[in-house]
């Protein structure tokens, strides 16, 4: 599979501290997928990098909900709501790109769940918002006006922010593919179901090794 640098994008998701080991929502062996990204991103001309960007005592934090705890999930107004460990606080160390991805490679940097009351997985709309609700990141317009035909998805994590992210990019009519050797997922045990929901969307999993980047 031949990388066309002008038709193709590479969305890379929330390589941020906290989601690496020793962060405040770690997933495991996520370290491990930085250095391989970096390496690909200069192969592309359009590069997007997200960032969780949360304001403190975001909706999807288990501390913002008194005896509430991490992995739980609880119901809200606009439906189901994950809550995780305080992470990826807007300004904080654990927010920030890791060093190793390289920032001159990045065309865009979209950063996502910055509404106090609503989460965002994906990069390309938000989560129900208490309006019932997805808004548009304006992701979508962003990349069709630059002639993106095709999105390569890698990141973390794969069960959650890349998944979001995947099936919205392909309902928004992008070819889209995950680089599956470089995403890892908080809950590696949901693989098969995780994988069907992929199908269900339309979207393939590839592995990087399969792109021709001469």
């Amino acid at each position: 599979m031949r990388i066309d640098r002008e038709h193709d994008a590479l969305l890379a998701v929330d390589l941020q501290h906290d989601f690496l080991p020793g962060g405040a929502l770690a997933v495991e062996d996520g370290d491990a997928i930085v250095a391989p990204i970096a390496r690909l991103a200069p192969r592309f001309a359009t590069v997007v990098a997200t960032q969780d960007w949360h304001p403190p005592g975001h909706v999807s934090f288990a501390s913002a909900h008194p005896g509430a705890k991490p992995y739980e999930t609880i119901a809200l107004a606009q439906g189901p709501q994950e809550l995780w460990p305080d992470h990826c606080v807007r300004g904080s160390r654990g927010s920030a790109l890791h060093p190793e991805f390289p920032d001159v490679a990045a065309t865009m940097i979209l950063r996502k769940g910055i509404h106090l009351t609503v989460d965002s997985y994906s990069a390309f709309r938000e989560n129900v918002g208490p309006d019932g609700h997805r808004p548009t990141t304006g992701l979508g317009a962003w990349l069709a006006a630059r002639g993106v035909r095709r999105v390569f998805l890698c990141g973390l994590a794969r069960d959650f922010c890349v998944l979001w992210s995947a099936e919205d990019a392909a309902a928004e009519g992008f070819e889209t593919f995950v680089l599956d050797d470089l995403t890892r997922a908080v809950f590696p045990e949901r693989r098969t179901e995780i994988d069907r929901a992929f199908a269900r969307a339309g979207v393939r999993l590839v592995r990087s090794s399969e792109l021709d980047t001469a």
